[in-house]
């Protein structure tokens, strides 16, 4: 849920004077860039300082990691175009955060809780740490109206990333593991850091031991299956970050069927799946026949009702899904969060609680709508600039294929002759060289001129 925490914000100290209106003033931004300097500079002085090492090894599979997690590194390119070029006003189409305000509906609600927190009658400490009732069960008839999934199988969360690193805790390390190539960073780096891969191998730009399922235009961003042959645990996403592919019926019924045979368990991440409009691509995996069987499905309001920053999501955990002696997974699932986890905030969950009902439901889709309308924009606008481009239909993400150059250079290019900072295909895979992502989340103006700087950029070459 979801690619922006607050370690990316702290990188980006300039992100709040870039993101919002794309015409802050130089002055401020002067000053802030003054200060983050100062503050550079007293944190060398404290570092060189420093002569003590503590006993503690460092954690080896930490080690393995290669540079930073994708979108602190973005942010950390910003205000180096920044210094050389003061007077620039960004706009952002990188990070996949929201930017449009929470409807009021859910607001309403968040409210009357914070409120009631200063009562007698309405306070609340300590809760369920599978959430609250109420919530599991309207999650329940909203998002699997057939009846597929049971509000005992719905474990409420702080938001789909935070659930995939404790599902890395619940089946432990030395997994073997396959990804879609390209996919979502948080899926390799989880893995690699618990110890499901060897080391970082710069020819293949990809860790051993991590099967990496190529998704391209020629099999229809849905991998060859057999290539994932003895994996534990499949990482799936649909639609697919950052490609903006949604797997079809047909598509995920293999999935489940090839789940099944080589006893895998698929980790579903359903982040987007209310944008998915075309009726031939399930919403969710438990639409399939069997997939209780042999699958977990996390999702999050963070993309659905502008909760990235509140911070609530839920993973199905199916009483049907054992491991091979036939225990229980939902069993250990809940053992997890009882123990590493103590519930979701109470006025977040009221939050989701409120995107349920009818007024709250109605408003986030309406806000689903106007991010959807982004995406056709940027691209029909890139298909227009004769550029080769994919997802923008089922997602909230565009994404450009750039013959012949390197994903980071293609970066580099438009951040500095647009002022625009898009995200690198590569970060998100080997899959994903020589490509960006464009993503839809933003104010409708800046979509709008990030079109117009992008057509006076292109048209040139």
């Amino acid at each position: 849920a979801r690619p922006s925490t607050p370690q990316d914000r702290a990188s980006d100290p300039l992100r709040a004077h870039t993101d919002g209106d794309p015409r802050p003033e130089a002055g401020a931004q002067g000053a802030l860039r003054g200060a983050v300097r100062k503050a550079a500079h007293r944190r060398a002085g404290r570092s060189a300082a420093r002569v003590h090492a503590s006993g503690v090894t460092r954690n080896a599979n930490i080690a393995k990691l290669q540079a930073g997690y994708l979108f602190p590194e973005i942010g950390r390119r910003r205000p180096a175009h920044l210094e050389s070029k003061p007077d620039a006003k960004i706009i952002s189409l990188g990070i996949g955060d929201t930017t449009e305000p929470v409807p009021m509906p859910v607001v309403d609600g968040m409210v009357k809780a914070a409120q009631g927190l200063g009562t007698l009658s309405g306070y609340s400490g300590y809760g369920a740490e599978q959430g609250q009732g109420p919530l599991r069960e309207k999650i329940a008839q909203r998002f699997y109206p057939g009846g597929e999934v049971d509000s005992s199988e719905i474990f409420v969360s702080d938001g789909s990333k935070c659930d995939i690193s404790r599902l890395q805790l619940l089946f432990g390390s030395g997994r073997t593991v396959a990804v879609q190539d390209p996919s979502y960073p948080a899926y390799v780096d989880t893995s690699v850091m618990v110890g499901h891969s060897g080391e970082y191998d710069a020819a293949s730009e990809g860790y051993g031991g991590i099967k990496y399922l190529s998704c391209t235009k020629d099999n229809g961003f849905f991998p060859d299956l057999e290539a994932a042959k003895g994996a534990e645990l499949l990482f799936f996403c649909s639609p697919n970050n950052p490609t903006g592919a949604a797997a079809t019926r047909k598509q995920l019924e293999d999935l489940v069927a090839f789940a099944k045979a080589n006893g895998s368990i698929v980790i579903y991440d359903a982040a987007y799946a209310i944008y998915i409009e075309s009726e031939e691509c399930p919403r969710s995996i438990y639409e399939i026949p069997g997939a209780d069987e042999v699958a977990i499905e996390t999702c999050s309001f963070s993309k659905y009702v502008g909760f990235t920053g509140v911070r609530l999501g839920w993973t199905v955990v199916p009483q049907a899904l054992k491991f091979s002696d036939g225990t229980s997974v939902n069993t250990d699932w809940n053992r997890v969060m009882s123990t590493c986890f103590n519930g979701a905030s109470n006025v977040a969950q009221a939050g989701g609680l409120a995107c349920l009902e009818d007024d709250g439901y109605d408003a986030m889709l309406k806000l689903v709508a106007f991010y959807k309308e982004n995406a056709k924009l940027l691209k029909t606008a890139m298909e227009e600039l004769g550029f080769e481009v994919y997802g923008g239909k089922d997602a909230p993400y565009v994404w450009v294929v750039m013959p012949g150059k390197k994903s980071w250079d293609v970066f580099a290019e438009i951040l500095s002759e647009a002022d625009i900072v898009c995200t690198p295909g590569s970060g998100f895979g080997p899959g994903g060289e020589g490509a960006v992502r464009l993503s839809a989340f933003g104010h409708r103006d800046n979509i709008l001129e990030a079109i117009s700087r992008l057509q006076a950029m292109y048209a040139k070459a």
